[in-house]
């Protein structure tokens, strides 16, 4: 993987919601499921999801930033960038020396064998004095004489897609998904879910010598025909006949947990908000106590329809005439 900051598009002065934002936007470009005919957009989806670990991570972001770990989050070779042959793979660079009578032998350091070295002559060189070789040594190598091996890698992650009912994600229902391995799970989904959350399952990725990856699900929440989400409420319209509007009554209102009576005063007006307590979209955090998410609020907008039969109205109203002035307040 190149560096994540141009995997992203990103100036590394990015903060964390232009480094989440340009994730969505490249997860949903490069996703598998809407690529199956470019085998690219797999492995560049892919970059894209590391790229986004690691930066999204402010502890390893910062590490990187210093040079402290490459864009694979492993520890890079502290003795990389010095010269004298010692960044080709050879001595320091893999396993460590191996220690000998007298000093450290059989170790090639950039073309030359190191027999009989003084090891001191060495660090005097680099660091300028043998109190700073044996201070090095203690850092550097724990005072074992042999720098620590590399970590194993974890297996990858694998990326999955789980499309939710508006309903299921407004009332927080469990979802059922199948793991690559198979395996069938009931998924259950945080307070406050939108579309393009991502939910990591721990070691349901790929097997690695350092452990198994995770599992990263990317929740798409379906559109709804007459419910929209507004924050942690859920709004709609509901259209209600001449008739219940002025003699008011019960009439059925269509919820996201199912239909429930709304009771309307006789003269209800168009545009009248009624509020349906607990009905609306989970929220983020549980109230204390409570062993289930919190709801927000159903508001229901009134809309008057007009019979079709508007002759047998005006047969009905005969000579009778509205006196009020509802345009007054517009000065009209």
């Amino acid at each position: 993987m190149s560096d994540p900051y141009r995997t992203l598009g990103l100036a590394r002065t990015a903060s964390e919601k232009e480094i989440k934002s340009a994730y969505r936007k490249l997860a949903k470009e490069l996703h598998p499921d809407r690529n199956t005919d470019n085998p690219n957009a797999a492995e560049k989806f892919s970059d894209a999801t590391k790229a986004y670990d690691l930066l999204s991570d402010s502890d390893k972001r910062a590490q990187y930033d210093r040079g402290e770990i490459d864009e694979e989050g492993n520890p890079l070779n502290p003795f990389g960038g010095m010269g004298g042959g010692m960044g080709d793979g050879r001595g320091f660079g893999r396993g460590g020396p191996r220690p000998g009578a007298g000093g450290y032998r059989d170790q090639e350091f950039g073309g030359f064998e190191a027999n009989d070295m003084d090891l001191g002559d060495l660090f005097e060189g680099l660091f300028g004095g043998r109190a700073r070789q044996a201070d090095s040594t203690r850092r550097g190598f724990g005072g074992g004489g042999r720098p620590p091996p590399p970590p194993l890698k974890r297996g990858a992650d694998i990326q999955y897609r789980l499309a939710v009912p508006f309903v299921d994600a407004a009332s927080g229902r469990d979802q059922r998904i199948t793991l690559a391995d198979g395996k069938a799970i009931n998924l259950k989904l945080p307070g406050g879910v939108e579309d393009g959350t991502q939910m990591r399952l721990k070691d349901k990725g790929h097997k690695g010598a350092g452990g198994n990856g995770d599992g990263i699900v990317m929740v798409e929440v379906a559109a709804h025909p007459f419910f929209r989400r507004d924050g942690d409420n859920i709004r709609m319209d509901l259209p209600i006949t001449l008739n219940e509007a002025v003699n008011g009554g019960k009439v059925k209102c269509p919820t996201v947990d199912g239909p429930v009576m709304l009771t309307l005063k006789p003269g209800a007006n168009g545009g009248t908000v009624m509020r349906l307590s607990g009905k609306g979209w989970t929220k983020k955090s549980a109230a204390p106590g409570k062993g289930k998410l919190e709801r927000g609020d159903q508001l229901v907008t009134l809309e008057i329809q007009m019979p079709e039969d508007l002759d047998g109205l005006k047969k009905q109203l005969g000579d009778w005439n509205d006196p009020a002035t509802p345009r007054e307040k517009f000065g009209l």
